[in-house]
Parts: structure tokens; sequence; C-alpha cells
């Protein structure tokens, strides 16, 4: 009887000892995985979020110190109510800038539009009295929905979603339907530019280039602006009010 019982012990012991050794094994799997949770947060640091969707704050109207009252926060996103009324039409309304210059920078984004919308996302956007707006100095990635006019004009497509705005069309065109959030990234880094939609490459460009400045020089905007191909090196985001329904969220930027 104490025989069995000194074996009953020993298999006792025997089983907490494996029992002890896979949970330490457990633990170091754990503390492995914590590991490389902890290096994949440390790789994604650097990342300002602009806009955290509860307040304005950083934002301002172009040309103004104050953001214009027609903008709202609705549902965690900004949303600008369409006035009718064509670009920048209604008294409370405009465009709007975060107030920082950005030079070298990954900017992350979502919007989506109401039926017929219309909007833009501007970098490297300057402020001056000579200017009545963001648009005579800043780059645009065009904001549109499919039934909006500006879907067909241009010239092969340089006016649809994604689209560097008038110049350059953004291929694959992959804009999803009104009322849907389309995710977005504008990348500059010392001249060369790229647009992504929705996970795809839309466009890469390179400013200050020789083929940059012809592109410009046949387009409308030397109308507005006779310098607009010397895009500056560092300047506004803004984001444009065309009078249409437009919402964005999740606004975030990472300096390179």
């Amino acid at each position: 009887m104490k025989t069995l019982n000194h074996f009953s012990f020993l298999l006792l012991l025997a089983v907490f000892g494996l029992l002890l050794g896979c949970t330490e094994g457990k633990k170091a799997d754990q503390g492995e995985e914590q590991a490389e949770a902890e290096e994949a947060v440390s790789e994604d640091e650097g990342w300002i979020v602009l806009f955290d969707g509860t307040s304005f704050d950083g934002w301002r109207g172009y040309g103004m110190e104050a953001m214009p009252p027609r903008w709202k926060i609705e549902d965690g996103a900004m949303y600008m109510p369409g006035s009718g009324r064509g670009e920048a039409g209604a008294e409370d309304g405009g465009d709007i800038i975060y107030d920082k210059k950005f030079k070298n920078f990954h900017l992350k984004l979502s919007w989506k539009l109401g039926k017929g919308g219309n909007s833009g996302i501007f970098y490297l956007g300057q402020e001056s009295p000579e200017y009545d707006a963001i648009w005579q100095t800043a780059p645009e990635m065009q904001v549109l929905e499919e039934s909006h006019i500006d879907w067909n004009l241009g010239k092969d497509g340089n006016r649809r979603a994604g689209s560097l705005y008038d110049l350059i069309p953004a291929v694959p065109q992959n804009v999803k339907p009104a009322g849907e959030w389309n995710d977005v990234e504008i990348i500059v880094y010392n001249g060369t530019v790229v647009h992504k939609q929705n996970g795809e490459q839309v466009l890469e460009y390179h400013l200050w280039t020789p083929k940059w400045d012809e592109m410009i020089a046949v387009s409308k905007f030397p109308e507005y602006n006779e310098n607009w191909h010397e895009v500056a090196s560092e300047g506004y985001i803004g984001l444009q009010d065309h009078g249409d329904d437009v919402w964005y969220k999740d606004i975030m930027i990472k300096e390179l």
C-alpha cells in the first residue's frame, strides 16, 4: 500500500512537471507574441492625428482665423452640408486647412459623398492675400461621385476620383458609390508624389521636373497663378467646400 502511494506521488509530480513545462512554454510564446506586437506598434509610431472625430482642433478656414460655421461634426466625421451653390458658394462655408505646414509626409484619410458630390484634398498649399482659394497654389487629389458632371469632363478621366485634378487621371478608377467610404493616401517625398485609393496606387508624378513644367504650361492653372508650376516644397493640407454634401474622417499624417 505504501509502495502504491509512493508511486502515485511520483506520478503526480511528473504530471505537475509536465503541466508546468507547458505553462512556461505558453508564457514564452505569449512573451514572443507580445514582443512582436510591441515591435509592430513601435514601427507604426510617428502618426499624427489631424482629426479625432470630436473637435476641429488645429483646423480653420482658408484665409480665416476660425472654422467656417457650416462645417459640422457628425458621427465622428467632418461634415459639410451641401449648399447647392457650387464652390464655396455659401457665405457660412468655405475651404478649410490644417494650421501647420508639412513637407515630406504620408497622409491618410477617408471620405464619402452624397449623390453627385464634388470636393477635393489639397496639399503643399499656400495662403496669401493674393489668392482667393487654396487650389490656386496647391495640387489636388480629386474627390468626386460618378454622377457629377465633372466625371466626363477634363481629359482621359483626369477629373475623376483619386486623380491629380485636371492633370493626371487615376488608374485604375476604383471609387465606391455615393454614401460609401473611400480610403485614400497621399505620399509626398522630395518632389515624388503618389496617390492611393481604396488600397491601390492610382498615380505617381514628380514635381519640379521639365515634364511637370510642360504639363502645367498647357493647363488652365497659369491663368489663375502664373507661378503655379512652382509648387512649394512645404505647405498646408486642405479640404474643399464645393457646395455638395461631403464627409471626412480618420485623418492622420506621418512626417517623412
